[in-house]
């Protein structure tokens, strides 16, 4: 069964105005409402890229990054890459 893009659009929306809220009335770091928040856009813009996908085979130029993403940046390795050593 398949999700109407316009419908996991508004879903998106409404997840991204609670975001907002959210982040307005932050409690100081960490705060678990924000973190909520941060993770419902996430799901609802990846229930819409897929809905997106399904109805007319496009995409958006956007991505979700997760901590493991962020975490292969910082150290500037990739696991997916092969290392090699080179002995001289």
């Amino acid at each position: 069964m398949s999700i109407d893009p316009r419908v996991a659009l508004q879903s998106l929306t409404t997840a991204l105005e609670e975001h907002l809220i959210a982040a307005s009335n932050r409690r100081g770091d960490g705060d678990p409402s924000v973190e909520a928040a941060f993770f419902a856009v996430a799901d609802a813009f990846e229930v819409y890229e897929d809905a997106l996908y399904e109805a007319y085979n496009e995409v958006t130029p956007l991505q979700v990054f997760d901590d493991e993403d962020e975490e292969d940046e910082e150290s500037g390795v990739d696991d997916d890459e092969d290392l090699e050593i080179v002995q001289e």
